[in-house]
């Protein structure tokens, strides 16, 4: 599809929920390239109180609203479960999409939502906004530069906290269908990590547990095999008492060695290796306080998304990149359920 050059993106956002606040703010952060067009939720008195607030227009179905209203772009903040329907039903409209993480809850459905957008010849974004954190830009840049030499170790850790009224909030929460459990949902932004920053994985082992009233995992642990022969594990918990604790990556190589932690990966604690590098001075400068463990990189997000639509860059996350990470989810709970290490990649 040709560029959009000389006028504004028109971009309507699907999901009133918790995440579109990120969305809203974004839009609003790039109003000289994008504006909202309209708004889509199920829920009457949400939608009415978006419509009021940003004075588009309003729709209670999707197919309503892709049918009536002019659009480029539209944002998925809908459950997991819905958006493979969501993204097929867009593309046939021939409108770019850009959907929350995880992209499905289903590898089948991933792949099915990636063929409906080439057959389409739409752009798939794939939200990955902590990739656009300044500490993990800074981290990514030296394991592309190999500072690490070969990396032997790496640890995450997600210790949060989402207590029952979290999941009381809305039926599709805590379901395998909708929602997916702490790794797929809370933690997916951090397996995404496993191979954005390390690379391909050979093998997955994976053990989870379930406290809260809810189908799925509230805790679990990964054990990594990497095709370039690193090894690693993931520890992940929502019963962090009392609010979250931390959100963080170390990577242990032959010639250095990184901490980023904090809530969500925002604050670098040891930088070392063994050649000094002029950006090792920008360490503190990269760190920053959030109070949110979205951090702030969906504005980062955007302008990558409206340079594409643009014609004047490349996707960072495509459909193919999202599915990455939900290849490694999927490992990860096939590997529970069935108390195996699961190889990848799933297919041939």
């Amino acid at each position: 599809m040709s560029a959009i050059k000389n006028r504004k993106i028109r971009i309507a956002i699907v999901g009133c929920g918790r995440i579109s606040k990120n969305h809203f703010g974004s839009i609003e952060k790039h109003h000289e390239a994008i504006e909202l067009t309209a708004i889509c939720d199920t829920d009457k008195k949400v939608l009415k109180n978006h419509e009021d607030q940003y004075q588009v227009n309003g729709y209670l179905k999707l197919e309503d609203m892709l049918e009536k209203e002019e659009l480029d772009l539209i944002a998925i903040c809908t459950p997991s479960g819905v958006h493979p329907d969501q993204v097929v039903m867009a593309a046939k409209h021939s409108i770019h999409i850009m959907t929350e993480k995880p992209m499905a809850t289903r590898w089948e459905d991933g792949v099915r939502m990636v063929r409906a957008c080439d057959e389409a010849g739409v752009n798939l974004f794939v939200v990955k906004q902590n990739r656009r954190n300044s500490t993990l830009q800074l981290l990514k840049r030296a394991v592309t530069e190999k500072r690490f030499g070969k990396i032997h170790m790496v640890h995450l850790n997600v210790f949060w906290t989402r207590p029952q009224d979290y999941y009381d909030q809305a039926e599709w929460r805590g379901t395998w269908e909708f929602d997916g459990g702490a790794f797929m949902n809370q933690a997916s932004h951090y397996v995404d990590l496993l191979d954005w920053l390390i690379g391909p994985v050979d093998k997955i082992q994976a053990m989870m547990s379930t406290t809260r009233d809810i189908e799925v995992e509230d805790t679990g642990v990964l054990n990594i095999r990497w095709r370039n022969g690193a090894l690693g594990s993931m520890a992940v918990t929502m019963l962090t008492y009392p609010k979250n604790l931390e959100g963080s990556i170390t990577i242990l190589g032959e010639k250095g060695t990184v901490k980023v932690g904090g809530v969500a990966v925002n604050d670098i604690q040891r930088w070392e290796f063994d050649e000094p590098k002029d950006y090792d001075e920008k360490i503190k400068e990269a760190n920053y306080q959030t109070t949110s463990v979205y951090g702030f990189g969906h504005p980062l997000y955007y302008k990558n998304v409206i340079d594409v639509m643009r014609g004047e860059a490349e996707p960072e996350t495509d459909g193919r990149e999202g599915l990455k990470s939900l290849e490694l989810l999927i490992a990860a709970y096939l590997s529970a359920r069935d108390g195996k290490t699961i190889s990848l990649p799933l297919e041939y």
